[in-house]
């Protein structure tokens, strides 16, 4: 797991065209709004948490973030365990957040 500044985790996932955004706040959370193209996993699901990210390509890159930074980490750190070897943690969270983010469907 890596944590990475706002910029430098923007420039390496603009870069990276194996990227995926996973969004791992709650659902009350993302209804206030969303980086664009996240997919949602709340990881306070625990065990379903675990399931579902366990359904996620390993072969992919990773850019994790929640509120600020917290929660991430932790979700960075459960799939480095379960066999992903990129997770990127957004250091301050979508708080701390610059970039565009669009209300979730």
């Amino acid at each position: 797991m890596a944590d990475l500044s706002q910029k430098d985790w923007t420039k390496q996932l603009e870069e990276d065209n194996n990227a995926i955004i996973l969004d791992v706040r709650t659902q009350e959370e993302v209804d206030m709004g969303i980086i664009p193209n996240a997919i949602h996993i709340d990881i306070f699901k625990g065990q379903g948490f675990i399931d579902e990210v366990e359904q996620l390509d390993k072969s992919k890159n990773y850019y994790v973030y929640c509120k600020s930074g917290g929660r991430s980490g932790q979700a960075c750190s459960v799939m480095n365990q379960l066999g992903f070897d990129n997770a990127y943690n957004l250091v301050g969270g979508i708080m701390d957040w610059s970039g565009e983010i669009i209300q979730s469907k």
